[in-house]
């Protein structure tokens, strides 16, 4: 009977992760949707390298006059498109030695901005027209200098609807809301899809010039602001806004292996936790495996619904059937971005360094 109460003390620890994360994540403040509000003082900056498939959404989603799209050495018609949709196209200058694309794009755009407000989005990302001004009027009720805002998760492949969901979700079993939203925070979160700072307070920080040597500029960024005492703060807005984060199983692999372990070092604790849900969802086969070595069938059966249902929250689809996919699929990703971040080798995935 050893293995019915290992059944129960994992599936009480899977329970209380999941609806740990759950919770967190709906802890984060929710973007009000107001109707009527002006368009405010704000320059849209969208680094963007071979996004052709993609710039004029996320264009549509504001003025396009108010849109500074920096192109990255793309090799399609990202600029061209850009430039048609009605926003000002600049090339990205030469990268300095180590530094990485995406900021100095965005700062690039940055240092051409005169207006108040500064509004960071990726090229994959697409908004409703109300989202601007309801950020902005958000971040000036609660006199925030720096917002960062989640959006709503857009799967089409299969592989994105059994990973992305899970993925989130053991990502937010470490997160303390209250710890990363404090004013004085002591966990640093940020989401540097869509970003917003008021431009005095993005260039008293360095801008994403002090973090381009960061891999996850975002969090570093967000770290930096609390060091600087920027007040900032962490939302989301699903109703609003929208991102298809990765194409295929493929992306998300190179995505994920490349950022997973990095952000575990920048905040050791939220990692742990992380760690310890991730090694306890990975005990799932090996118990359910016990419970049929021991004839307990019933048990068995009722064990392995548990991810599925737990998780529910995060598929809102027969997906989530195959959440134990997820688990182990994730176990390998970040296992490979441990020993790639580590040993400096490159990624496993058809030899190619990502």
């Amino acid at each position: 009977m050893t293995s019915i109460y290992a059944a129960i003390v994992t599936a009480l620890g899977i329970v209380l992760f999941l609806r740990k994360a759950w919770h967190n994540y709906n802890r984060l403040p929710k973007i009000p949707y107001v109707i009527g509000l002006d368009f405010p003082s704000v320059t849209v900056i969208i680094p963007a390298r071979n996004e052709a498939a993609n710039i004029a959404r996320a264009i549509s989603g504001f003025p396009p006059e108010s849109v500074i799209v920096v192109d990255d050495a793309s090799t399609d018609d990202t600029a061209k498109i850009a430039a048609e949709a009605g926003a000002r196209v600049l090339s990205a200058p030469p990268l300095p030695d180590g530094h990485l694309g995406k900021p100095n794009a965005c700062m690039a755009g940055a240092n051409e901005a005169t207006t108040d407000w500064l509004l960071f989005i990726d090229a994959d990302t697409w908004y409703a027209r109300v989202f601007a001004p309801c950020l902005i009027e958000y971040a000036e009720d609660h006199e925030l200098q720096m917002a960062s805002v989640f959006l709503h998760q857009q799967c089409e492949t299969l592989a994105e609807k059994i990973l992305l969901p899970y993925a989130f979700a053991l990502y937010f079993t470490g997160v303390n809301t209250s710890a990363v939203n404090h004013r004085r925070p002591t966990q640093w979160l940020a989401n540097g899809q869509c970003l917003l700072v008021k431009r005095e307070a993005y260039h008293r920080l360095g801008g994403h010039a002090a973090v381009a040597l960061s891999v996850i500029e975002d969090v570093a960024l967000a770290k930096l602001a609390a060091e600087k005492g920027i007040h900032a703060r962490v939302t989301r807005a699903e109703h609003m806004g929208n991102v298809r984060m990765y194409v295929g199983f493929r992306a998300i692999w190179r995505g994920f292996q490349k950022n997973s372990f990095r952000f575990l070092q920048i905040n050791p604790f939220t990692g742990l936790q992380v760690v310890m849900a991730s090694t306890l969802l990975a005990s799932w086969l090996p118990v359910i495996l016990w419970l049929v070595q021991d004839h307990l069938y019933r048990q068995a059966a009722l064990f392995a619904l548990i991810p599925s249902v737990i998780l529910f929250p995060w598929y809102r689809s027969a997906a989530t059937l195959l959440a134990p996919l997820a688990i182990y699929g994730f176990q390998a990703i970040a296992i490979n971005g441990m020993i790639t971040t580590l040993t400096g080798r490159k990624a496993i995935w058809k030899g190619r360094a990502v």
